[in-house]
């Protein structure tokens, strides 16, 4: 069960608290079906996967924005973002997966939160731009800025959250690309960074 204490320390009202719990509460049912998240995570979701989740919104403009999420999987951490602001941010979930996107679908409807949910692989998104990318969990930082990239706009930026690996990480993508970096520590994991990436340019290769 969640707690007072938990709501109030990640500054979102009671209702969207409820919310919450009843994502949680619906990924524990549909957990025992598909695999939708590590089983270690199972004994502590709030904090392996919500809370991680709610670290993006202090990085979150207050005004009307869209947001990408990459390889939504069990939604984390763009159907989190959406519950929690869906008065300002229009997100797309993109997740390949039909039992996951049915899953996205049923916790969308059943927390009152609209966003889209788009069934496609990564590469084969054709003509959408947005403000702002998000992925957690899903690949490598060069291969998340290739994705990223054709989906940017000039003030768009990223926000990914990264584990232990992150510096080396950064070394390999800035051999194919520049970009402006903000690195900020992970609330919840000692080893994790949070990554904020914009102006991505591709280097191009000397002749």
């Amino acid at each position: 069960m969640f707690h007072v204490k938990q709501f109030e320390s990640e500054n979102v009202s009671r209702e969207t608290f409820c919310r919450l719990q009843t994502y949680k509460t619906l990924l524990e049912k549909w957990q025992q079906k598909i695999n939708l998240v590590s089983r270690s995570t199972l004994s502590h979701l709030w904090e392996r996967h919500f809370e991680d989740s709610l670290q993006l919104l202090p990085y979150l403009p207050e005004t009307k924005s869209t947001l990408v999420d990459l390889g939504s999987g069990a939604g984390f951490p763009g159907l989190v973002l959406a519950i929690c602001r869906g008065e300002t941010l229009e997100v797309t979930l993109v997740e390949s997966d039909l039992r996951k996107c049915l899953f996205l679908e049923n916790v969308s409807r059943e927390t009152f939160s609209h966003p889209k949910i788009l069934r496609s692989r990564i590469e084969s998104i054709a003509g959408l731009k947005a403000d702002i990318i998000t992925a957690r969990g899903l690949a490598s930082l060069p291969l998340l800025l290739e994705y990223a990239y054709p989906l940017m706009k000039g003030t768009s930026f990223c926000l990914f959250l990264k584990g232990k690996e992150v510096e080396k990480e950064i070394e390999m993508a800035k051999k194919k690309w520049e970009f402006c970096l903000e690195m900020f520590p992970s609330l919840t994991d000692s080893e994790g960074r949070l990554l904020k990436i914009s102006q991505i340019k591709r280097i191009l290769p000397h002749d």
